[in-house]
């Protein structure tokens, strides 16, 4: 284990106290829900699991800042390391009962991702990941096992994963996106976290989002990149780039089909 065994058992034990609240909550008869200003949903659940993780790291890494979605930011301290956390990734799913839902951790240090953790009670699945410590998934920390990107090299024999077209077209994309969708062998919208776990077991060979924020990417990146997977935004830059509140994008592969899907959906970087 690497030097981030301590800070990946603390990740556990944060998804374990989330997962307490948020499994109690799901299909909840009296879950609250409301539409926060950017019109998304929040639910009580979201503002709970977030609650419990911060007391935690309160305690333990007193000295250490955190990003969180519905609370948002506590500068990091000398040391710059910082917890990003999403309390509930997929609150349209949880709210309507679609199992397909988790909670987020990752620690960046330096505004890198150095570790990340994926916590899904309803799937009964967890995936996490440290910086050269490889990936992993199971049902907890003691029955993890080793994770693998795929070796398919040529998009016709690929697996295409994406959010949604909407956000493509936003982006003037969506040209784009419907020729990668005619040239792969399969493709299918799984949406927010699923589609990059399942990118880092091998069970489909690319991930594509043109919106994100940072509690959106920053645990994904490790577990997919431990993996042996490739993640940039649509400039080619490692992911996540920019700053907390910048806007986010990813676009993650097996690392073979990087460059072919890069080349397809990518932009320059702006001058």
């Amino acid at each position: 284990m690497t030097g981030y065994a301590d800070d990946l058992t603390l990740a556990h034990l944060l998804a374990d106290r989330a997962d307490v609240v948020s499994a109690a909550r799901f299909r909840a008869l009296d879950l609250r829900v409301e539409a926060k200003p950017d019109l998304t949903p929040v639910s009580d659940a979201d503002t709970a699991v977030e609650r419990e993780i911060r007391a935690l790291l309160a305690e333990r890494r007193p000295d250490d800042g955190l990003l969180g979605e519905e609370y948002g930011e506590q500068p990091a301290g000398p040391n710059g390391r910082r917890w990003i956390v999403d309390p509930i990734d997929g609150t349209k799913n949880f709210v309507r009962g679609v199992p397909v839902w988790a909670t987020l951790v990752a620690l960046l240090e330096e505004d890198r991702p150095v570790l990340g953790l994926v916590s899904a009670p309803a799937l009964g699945r967890r995936w996490w990941a440290a910086r050269g410590a490889g990936a992993y998934a199971g049902p907890d920390a003691e029955h993890g096992e080793p994770i693998r990107v795929s070796a398919v090299a040529d998009l016709a024999d690929a697996s295409f994963c994406y959010s949604s077209l909407t956000g493509w077209e936003d982006v003037g994309r969506l040209d784009a996106m419907l020729g990668i969708m005619r040239d792969a062998w399969r493709s299918r919208a799984y949406g927010d976290f699923y589609g990059y776990m399942l990118l880092a077991e091998g069970a489909l060979d690319v991930m594509v989002e043109p919106e994100l924020s940072l509690w959106d990417v920053a645990a994904l990146v490790p577990i997919v990149v431990e993996a042996g997977g490739t993640v940039t935004d649509l400039t080619g830059r490692p992911a996540p780039a920019g700053d907390g509140a910048a806007e986010h994008s990813a676009i993650a592969t097996n690392g073979r089909l990087h460059a072919d899907i890069l080349s397809r959906l990518g932009r320059p970087t702006a001058r």
